[in-house]
């Protein structure tokens, strides 16, 4: 039997995890999988774990917690040839949804009993790696409060992304990639190996993680409108179509900050200087994933489809209206 170590983190999400064990190991059987359990009880610990079934060569192990979780033992799996798999149990599971895993243990661990195998991209950041996203200015400020809170869960999340949203101010960047260099204010920089931030809530929805390349987005912060309304591209996965926002792809990006602010790497807050390199790292990462379609929807998705025209002409409407106001 191929063996698995289950790496869980109890206090990840809001969700119990009263008979997950027994769960995970019933599914693990029926699929031809002998399973060990690891519990982690403080940061790094995903990491050492994984690393211990590096060593004792395992097939693959299964990070069963939030995107935290997934990000320290997917840093000690890249290269390895271990496959790794999801278990989403967090708060936004981000990675899980843009890989299209269902968010119960049934669902997930069905994926991983189909055993299909995919070497995906990583990215490091100073050094640093992420599987999803990275970020400075705002979205880093609110991951930095959001973590600093005792409360977890969707409407805690919003309420922080409101306060700071009040008192938040742009930045200056110059960004360079592609050979070209970029000065920009801007809300939020986020560098985008997957689509989306968690929750459905799409950064990057048109980013891929087997594509070699990093997708970047590029907010500005104009008047409470023209941001509110960026915040609407993000929920309903227009970011970059419509609005006061920048987005391109590429392998290596510069990011250079007048001010050492807040960052964040996959939803966790992160240290970082006022100089940042971004590398694509590609098909490092082996993962085990689905070949069905997508069961989820962005928070605002169009149902049919002619609403998709409407949200980008009002969007539209709206950007414009600001700019005739602004002048």
């Amino acid at each position: 039997m191929k063996r698995l170590m289950v790496i869980i983190n109890p206090i990840s999400g809001t969700a119990s995890k009263e008979g997950i064990e027994e769960s995970i190991r019933q599914d693990a059987a029926q699929y031809g999988f002998e399973t060990i359990f690891r519990y982690t009880r403080k940061r790094d610990d995903a990491t050492g774990f994984a690393r211990e079934a590096i060593a004792q060569e395992y097939y693959g192990v299964l990070a069963c917690g939030g995107d935290g979780t997934v990000n320290e033992t997917a840093r000690a799996l890249c290269g390895s040839g271990v496959v790794m798999g999801i278990i989403p149990m967090g708060s936004g599971n981000g990675l899980a949804r843009h890989l299209n895993i269902p968010l119960t243990v049934h669902g997930a661990m069905r994926v991983v009993g189909e055993d299909r195998v995919l070497d995906c991209d990583y990215a490091t950041a100073n050094g640093r790696p992420f599987f999803c996203t990275f970020g400075v200015g705002f979205d880093a400020a609110v991951t930095e409060k959001f973590n600093k809170g005792h409360k977890r869960g969707l409407s805690t999340y919003v309420q922080t992304t409101l306060d700071e949203f009040i008192k938040y101010r742009s930045e200056e960047y110059v960004i360079m990639a592609n050979g070209k260099v970029i000065s920009e204010s801007a809300l939020l920089v986020a560098v985008c190996n997957a689509s989306q931030y968690g929750n459905n809530a799409y950064i990057a929805p048109s980013a891929s993680i087997k594509d070699g390349l990093l997708d970047v987005t590029i907010i500005h912060k104009g008047n409470p409108l023209q941001t509110a309304l960026a915040g609407l591209d993000i929920l309903t996965g227009f970011v970059g179509k419509t609005g006061n926002t920048v987005t391109f792809r590429a392998r290596d990006i510069t990011i250079i900050r007048r001010n050492t602010g807040p960052a964040h790497l996959d939803g966790e807050p992160a240290t970082m200087g006022d100089r940042i390199e971004v590398t694509c790292h590609p098909g490092q990462l082996r993962l085990f994933t689905t070949a069905r379609k997508s069961q989820y929807r962005k928070w605002l998705s169009p149902s049919i489809p002619i609403v998709s025209p409407i949200i980008l002409t009002l969007q539209d409407l709206g950007y414009k209206i600001t700019n005739l106001i602004q002048r």
